[in-house]
């Protein structure tokens, strides 16, 4: 009865470990992609730039409000069963003057 007990808590404890890493690259991809928007690069260059970053999967959506430029990064940490979690981060950056 230990065991199996054992081992459940251990693989919930590696799973709420790589759902931690995975938000973390969320949140470092939404940098990556808001300072790739402030220096007014192509929308397809910030993609790349989130994309390599981010967790398999993840999806990234772009605004511009005025001067702020606003990058938000969602993913799926999966789990166990019904135990997947949604991640996201959202990163805003002034623009930077053109010219």
């Amino acid at each position: 009865m230990v065991v199996p007990s054992l081992v459940a808590l251990l693989g919930m404890l590696l799973w709420g470990v790589a759902a931690a890493v995975a938000q973390v690259r969320c949140v470092d991809a939404a940098g990556a992609g808001a300072r790739a928007a402030a220096r007014d690069e192509p929308p397809e260059r910030i993609r790349r730039a989130v994309r390599a970053i981010a967790p398999r999967g993840a999806g990234v959506e772009m605004s511009r409000e005025g001067d702020l430029v606003r990058v938000r990064v969602t993913a799926r940490a999966a789990g166990p069963g019904p135990l997947g979690v949604d991640l996201g981060a959202e990163a805003v950056a002034h623009a930077e003057p053109s010219g």
